[in-house]
Formats: structure tokens, C-alpha cells, sequence
């Protein structure tokens, strides 16, 4: 049975406006911030396990791979966008991807109190 004297009418067309700004990332990095460490953080290479870490003051962090790599573009000069550029285009990776890993990663720096992202 459609079309009866109870059924919906149909739905009027959504009106076009301007659309809402997009919502902020999850881990919260603008692309203009300027990510880096703090002072009296830096990486270091550890001889002994032959891996490199993260020192800050009372703190050492194992790094991966991953972690050094985006730690090596992470320089207080260039934006988190270029960042996010150099690494897509250092391992051929999708943009997106390489946004939501990174992004983390120095946000997880940033809570911690050993990055800052002005």
C-alpha cells in the first residue's frame, strides 16, 4: 500500500548554503602550527641497543622507525603541512595516512610537555 491518504510526503531538498568549516583533525595540529621538541628534549642515537631515543629531562623514549622519521622533519621551522609533505613523499604514503600517524605521534609529544606546536 503506497500512496495513501497516510503516507509521509516526500522529503523537500536540502537547501544549499555555505558549508560549516571542516572539523579540527583528531590529534588536534593545525597545518600552520610549527611543531617541535622542547628545549632540553633532542634524539640521540643509543650505542648500546643501536636504536634511536628520545631524551627529556628524567625521561628516555625507545623510538621506531617511524617515530625518528617524523621526529627528523620535526624542526620548530617548518609548519606541520610541509611536514606531513616531506614524509608522504619520503615513503610514497598517503597523505591522510601520514597526517593521522604523525599528528598523534606529536600530539602524544605535546602531552607529555616534550613537543610544542605553536
Amino acid at each position: 500500500m503506497s500512496g495513501g491518504a497516510g503516507a509521509a510526503p516526500p522529503a523537500a531538498p536540502a537547501a544549499a548554503g555555505p558549508r560549516a568549516p571542516a572539523p579540527p583533525p583528531p590529534h588536534g595540529l593545525s597545518p600552520d602550527c610549527r611543531p617541535r621538541l622542547l628545549r632540553g628534549v633532542r634524539v640521540k642515537h643509543d650505542a648500546v641497543r643501536g636504536v634511536p631515543v628520545l631524551l627529556a629531562p628524567e625521561r628516555v623514549i625507545r623510538l621506531d622507525p617511524i617515530g625518528a622519521a617524523i621526529l627528523e622533519e620535526t624542526d620548530g621551522a617548518r609548519t606541520f603541512a610541509e611536514i606531513v609533505a616531506a614524509l608522504a613523499a619520503r615513503f610514497d604514503a598517503p597523505r591522510d595516512r601520514i597526517e593521522g600517524d604523525a599528528g598523534r605521534f606529536l600530539a602524544a609529544l605535546v602531552a607529555r610537555r616534550m613537543a610544542e606546536a605553536p
